[in-house]
């Protein structure tokens, strides 16, 4: 091949448009990376941990506590999301909210998706142990272990797994107090307690809006098992009125005072109406009510109990 053939060769071969096309390339498979992590959950359980990290300190702690304890928990929450959607990637593509994730769709292989999340979460452990410490990184681990061991295989199997999941999605606060040097005393499990009883009534107003989609991959959630929502009404209700008395709780082990206890009652009197409601009309604008607002509940109430920590 002559010279100038072949520099007309390398230039055909690359040019801005192939550029182009290997930057969206690169950015889509990025994103699809992210989204194994599930980014906008995952904040919340940032949100959580960061609460349970100040009530144990508010003194204040080291920034290098923090920021290995926010990186360490996101990493670990982030590999468990991904280790999840690995796993249900079967029943995820039987349900139209689920299908176009990443595994599912077929945009990344499960292998690819598996190494992705053990990666994660082995470096979160790691970050907490050698950054934090032990006791935090053993919660950590335990959250893992119980989301991706219990939660996950039960979820195919029995409508006990909405209450098995919530013990790991009721463990980031206490990741958070053990990393201020709280140990497991009761104060951690008062915050473990709300957020156990929370997800309740959250999770089951989800079942409850998505029962076609679990009932057509196979998902024995109590609005499939019994359609009528009857059971599903009353355990809503049941668990946001638990929660009700629980969340004031913490003006009892010395972590908030009046401002709080003003504050956990009118949230708390409001999700109860709301399941009342549901549980009176199981009909699908009772269960949005109820899963909206209780999206709003735990940040309202963190704030809450933070803001009423500063002036203790």
């Amino acid at each position: 091949m002559k010279p100038a053939a072949h520099a007309a060769t390398a230039a055909s071969v690359s040019t801005p448009a192939s550029w182009d096309a290997s930057a969206i390339r690169l950015a889509s498979r990025a994103a699809d990376f992210l989204a194994l992590t599930k980014p906008r959950l995952n904040l919340l359980v940032l949100v959580t941990a960061l609460a349970g990290l100040y009530l144990a300190a508010p003194e204040g702690l080291p920034t290098s506590i923090l920021v290995h304890t926010l990186v360490g928990t996101a990493l670990v929450a982030s590999g468990a999301a991904a280790l999840n959607q690995v796993w249900e990637r079967d029943s995820d593509a039987l349900m139209a909210r689920t299908r176009t994730r990443p595994v599912p769709s077929g945009r990344v292989r499960p292998a690819e998706g598996l190494r992705f999340a053990m990666i994660l979460s082995a470096a979160g452990l790691v970050e907490l142990a050698v950054g934090v410490n032990a006791l935090c990184a053993a919660v950590a681990a335990l959250t893992l272990l119980t989301y991706i061991f219990a939660y996950t295989p039960l979820k195919r199997r029995t409508s006990l797994s909405t209450l098995v999941g919530a013990v790991p999605g009721a463990l980031p606060p206490v990741i958070g107090w053990t990393a201020a040097g709280g140990g497991l005393t009761l104060p951690g499990l008062v915050l473990f307690g709300i957020v156990f009883l929370w997800q309740m009534p959250h999770f089951l107003a989800i079942a409850w809006l998505y029962r076609d989609e679990y009932a057509a991959a196979g998902v024995p959630l109590l609005p499939v098992l019994e359609p009528d929502g009857r059971r599903t009404g009353r355990q809503a209700l049941l668990y946001a009125a638990a929660l009700w008395p629980v969340s004031l709780t913490p003006t009892l082990v010395g972590l908030a005072g009046g401002f709080y206890i003003v504050a956990a009652m009118l949230l708390g009197s409001v999700l109860v109406a709301l399941s009342v409601l549901f549980a009176r009309e199981r009909s699908t604008a009772a269960a949005r009510r109820v899963f909206l607002f209780s999206i709003m509940y735990l940040p309202l109430l963190w704030g809450a109990l933070v803001a009423d920590r500063l002036w203790i």
